[in-house]
């Protein structure tokens, strides 16, 4: 494993450029997102650990990051503030660019990766914008009533966008037209609580994962909504990240506020629509306990060996580990 101190800054997102195997970025804020300034750091992987290639101070905490899939060394950031600002690595501190139409604390922002010329973002203020980083404002907003904690992309389809919410909700938009006819999905009708956290499964189109303070990560198929593929339990605490593998079909890891990076097979025999023709019995594969405080971000990275991932938490700590290390073979 791998160890970074954001020393005085503490860890909300991390993630993995799509153009290096060896970058990766970290959103952090000050007085754990209270009160006070945000820093961006721009971290690099070597031979002798990670090491930092520049940072960016804000003047508000920062929640999410999100890299260009366009251009290698820009970024895009979610303020406490209710901006969005795009910072180049090439240059000095100031952002490129810088937005401010959400009215409250955004804590998403995703870049598309079938459309790599949109962005989107989620806010507190209950709505979802989609972006283009050449233009001024805002190409859509989205409402959704609620405070929103999410909002992704669909790997698969370019016009497909979902958000997840207070609520207990996961919504899915189709943005080719609007008013952007949206489906909605009751996560937890058993047991309301606010959705934290989603994401597409990068090999099964209709497969999406959410999890929130009720513990439990849930596996969908969008196409029979009434009930989850499977449930996975095992988190002690609130889940604030999931991702799924880019390498496994059936892998997903989960980071929580047990202080614990969890790996979850979700049951399902991969490829398209594996999970509707799965046991519908997941498992925990694994666990990663290194943090000691909230752990909030958590992030794979697309090249290299199977199965290395990033996290980041409260504990003013970036950890890099090898997942297969942790489940000694899936």
């Amino acid at each position: 494993m791998f160890h970074y101190r954001t020393t005085g800054f503490n860890g909300y997102a991390v993630q993995y450029s799509p153009f290096y195997d060896s970058r990766l970025a970290c959103a952090a804020s000050a007085n754990f997102g209270l009160v006070g300034n945000g820093r961006l750091y721009i971290l690099s992987l070597t031979p002798t650990g990670i090491v930092s290639e520049k940072h960016f101070d804000t003047q508000d905490s920062l929640f999410d990051v999100a890299f260009s899939e366009l251009h290698e060394n820009q970024l895009a950031v979610a303020s406490g503030d209710g901006s969005i600002k795009l910072f180049d690595t090439t240059l000095e501190q100031f952002p490129i660019a810088s937005w401010q139409e959400h009215a409250r604390e955004v804590f998403s922002v995703k870049w598309g990766g079938v459309d790599k010329g949109l962005f989107c973002s989620a806010s507190w203020d209950g709505t979802v914008k989609l972006w283009s980083p050449t233009l001024s404002r805002s190409l859509l907003t989205l409402p959704v009533g609620s405070c929103t904690y999410s909002a992704v992309f669909s790997p698969h389809t370019a016009n497909l966008l979902s958000c997840v919410s207070s609520d207990s909700t996961l919504r899915l938009f189709d943005t080719r037209a609007p008013p952007a006819p949206q489906t909605v999905i009751a996560v937890s009708p058993m047991a309301p609580g606010e959705v934290l956290t989603h994401d597409w499964n990068k090999y099964r189109p209709d497969v999406v994962a959410t999890a929130g303070v009720d513990k439990i990560v849930r596996v969908w198929d969008v196409r029979q909504p009434a009930r989850p593929v499977s449930e996975l339990a095992g988190h002690e605490y609130a889940v604030r990240r999931i991702a799924w593998s880019p390498h496994w079909a059936e892998v997903l890891v989960s980071a929580s506020y047990d202080m614990t990076v969890r790996v979850w097979n979700d049951g399902g025999l991969g490829g398209v629509g594996g999970a509707v023709g799965g046991t519908g019995v997941g498992r925990m594969m694994g666990v990663m306990d290194r943090h000691t405080e909230f752990c909030a971000g958590v992030d794979w990275c697309l090249f290299g060996g199977e199965g290395w991932a990033a996290s980041t938490g409260w504990d003013e700590s970036v950890w890099v580990f090898d997942v297969g290390g942790i489940i000694g073979g899936r």
